[in-house]
């Protein structure tokens, strides 16, 4: 039986609640994670193997990297954009952690956080990191899948052979349900149900567009995806990341907010199931817009940077440039326009390309014997785990609602704080340990040290008595000599 663990969050099978997640920062932030390690998850556990997620943890002691190594068959690394600036000291900890495993470490799925049209030639300040991160990770896998072409050509830039040490792999979550993609041909009109995704941090002319196109449905609902999100759509609490744009929904007398018209999602299983009842999905959010293509939902997506312009192009979503877009852009005129079939096109070639790249490095799957699987481990397991609804907003709960929001967050909170005790009182236990095996380690030295220095003394004692012997023979001989002389 096989053991994998997984750097991710929350696992597919987890069933926490909002206040837990919040909190505990399940999601790394970013609901989006959720989806492609719901892929992993999905792809990996074949009959009797089990995963378990890291809960994005990269502080292990020795001792617990000594357990991973007895424990643990493979670690498996899905990332989005770690290489940035951002992201340097999370590169170095897992760096550190790849170095001290003796089992196969595979990154499935990395990318380069940079502008639209990136300038690689001038280098960025985190290449010596990437550098080590990619020495360390090639030394227990085969090759590093990476995301899309734009970080293919940094490595190559960086010295690493494309096709030898990285190759394309495109997202991970694209292939869930293997090498068919099916989406539903639907007519889209002001009373669709259409599902909006954004980002704050998308230009103005983007986030003045996706506002002004979300008003002209009437069935439309807004799906956030940060963390801090999830906090203004369960407590009501403004955003403050956000105050200073006016045309993104940052609390909840957004028009969204108010009438009720905003969904967070904590699992991919609800999400999906939502996604799958609408007729449109447009935005600025990568998984937002690859989670409704697998539900086989018509979307659009608008790239605003190089790690969402490498991915969409390469898996051919639906799209318009971010400078495409003007104070004249009609939705109604992309859609008309668009081919919303186009991400099928090229997915029998790249699902053959993750299969080859999953072959290579040793990882069994469940996509070795069959394209489109249904019915497996995950599934079977999947469809028996409870698993959170969507979460709703603060605007429209109850009174009593409002107060067990409240109580599960205070509760949650609480024990949030005793289990971080805990967990620093256990590895300041083991640093303790671990000081005092290097102090008995060094006093065991500095005795054999202080022995041979004792022999070293009395070598020298003999070697000065010698001198001294060999000096009075010496002057000795020299009187005999100059007497009979």
């Amino acid at each position: 039986m096989a053991k994998i663990l997984m750097r991710s969050g929350m696992s597919p099978f987890d069933n926490f609640n909002p206040s837990k997640v919040i909190v505990e920062n399940s999601i790394g932030s970013n609901s989006g994670n959720l989806v492609y390690a719901y892929s992993l998850f999905r792809t990996l556990m074949t009959e009797g193997t089990e995963i378990d997620s890291t809960y994005y943890r990269l502080d292990y002691t020795e001792r617990e990297i000594k357990k991973i190594n007895e424990n643990y068959d493979c670690f498996v690394i899905p990332l989005a954009d770690a290489f940035r600036k951002e992201y340097v000291d999370s590169l170095k900890a897992i760096t550190r952690l790849v170095r001290l495993l003796k089992i196969p470490a595979i990154v499935v799925g990395v990318g380069l956080r940079a502008s639209f049209e990136p300038k690689l030639e001038n280098g960025f300040p985190f290449d010596e990191a990437v550098k080590d991160f990619m020495n360390a990770v090639l030394e227990k896998s085969a090759i590093v899948g990476v995301r899309g072409q734009i970080t293919a050509d940094y490595l190559t830039k960086l010295g690493y052979i494309e096709g030898k040490h990285h190759m394309v792999i495109g997202c991970p979550s694209m292939y869930m349900f293997g090498r068919d993609l099916n989406i539903r041909d639907t007519k889209i009109t002001k009373d669709s149900f259409v599902c909006v995704n954004n980002s704050s941090f998308s230009p103005k002319n983007v986030l003045d567009f996706i506002e002004s196109s979300s008003r002209e449905f009437s069935n439309v609902y807004f799906i956030p995806q940060r963390l801090n999100e999830l906090k203004m759509t369960y407590f009501g609490i403004p955003n403050p990341l956000d105050k200073d744009k006016p045309n993104y929904p940052h609390n909840i007398e957004h028009y969204l907010y108010e009438r009720d018209r905003v969904r967070f999602f904590i699992n991919f299983r609800e999400w999906s199931k939502f996604l799958s009842q609408a007729d449109f999905c447009f935005g600025a959010r990568m998984h937002g817009n690859i989670s409704s293509v697998l539900s086989g939902t018509p979307s659009l997506i608008i790239p605003k940077d190089a790690r969402m312009r490498e991915i969409a192009e390469y898996h051919n979503l639906t799209r318009v440039r971010y400078g495409e877009i003007n104070k004249d852009t009609s939705i109604w005129d992309l859609i008309e326009k668009a081919d919303f079939k186009s991400p099928c096109k090229n997915h029998h070639k790249n699902f053959d390309n993750y299969r080859d790249f999953l072959k290579i490095n040793g990882l069994e799957n469940i996509f070795e014997n069959e394209d489109n699987p249904a019915d497996t481990p995950f599934d079977i397991k999947i469809s028996n785990t409870e698993l959170q609804p969507v979460v709703t907003t603060y605007n429209s709960c109850s009174r009593n609602e409002a107060v067990m929001r409240t109580n599960e967050f205070v509760k949650y909170s609480n024990g949030s704080v005793r289990r971080l005790k805990t967990r620093l009182s256990k590895r300041i236990d083991a640093q303790i340990v671990e000081r005092k095996k290097l102090k008995e380690q060094i006093n065991y030295k500095n005795k054999i040290i202080e022995q041979k220095n004792k022999i070293i003394a009395d070598k020298e004692k003999i070697i000065n008595l010698k001198s001294v012997r060999f000096a009075l023979r010496a002057s000795r001989m020299i009187r005999k000599f100059k007497i009979n002389k």
